[in-house]
């Protein structure tokens, strides 16, 4: 399985890098087992929105991963401590979320379109 990180994601949530401690953190979450589907509109076909708990050295961190059902591929779209806006509320229900999940939906198909992302693999 392979965790795709789309570079227009990957400089909002991190920087031009990911730093190697969130790295280890995306690694230890990048696994459909222990994350939990939330819901959401607007989704491409064959996708799943689905949550995710880690910690790094700076603290809890939410990663939300759109999952392509064909393949189990995961594409990350965010990576948030607890105390942020979308992080303190990962759902549907929070405005700043759906606001932020429908722009890092647009980078990510603009992205995946322009072959511009990198290729984790978790196994």
């Amino acid at each position: 399985m392979s965790i795709i990180v789309s570079h227009q994601i990957r400089d909002a949530e991190f920087g031009s890098k990911i730093p190697a401690d969130a790295l280890k953190a995306l690694l230890r979450s990048g696994r459909v087992a222990l994350a939990t589907p939330i819901t959401s509109r607007g989704l491409p076909p064959k996708t799943r929105l689905l949550k995710g708990y880690t910690t790094s050295p700076q603290g809890p961190r939410r990663v939300v991963y759109l999952l392509a059902v064909d393949d189990g591929t995961l594409f990350l779209l965010f990576y948030r401590g607890k105390n942020d806006d979308v992080g303190s509320n990962v759902s549907h229900k929070n405005p700043a979320f759906t606001k932020q999940l429908e722009k890092h939906l647009d980078f990510l198909l603009a992205d995946l379109a322009a072959k511009k992302f990198d290729v984790i693999k978790t196994e």
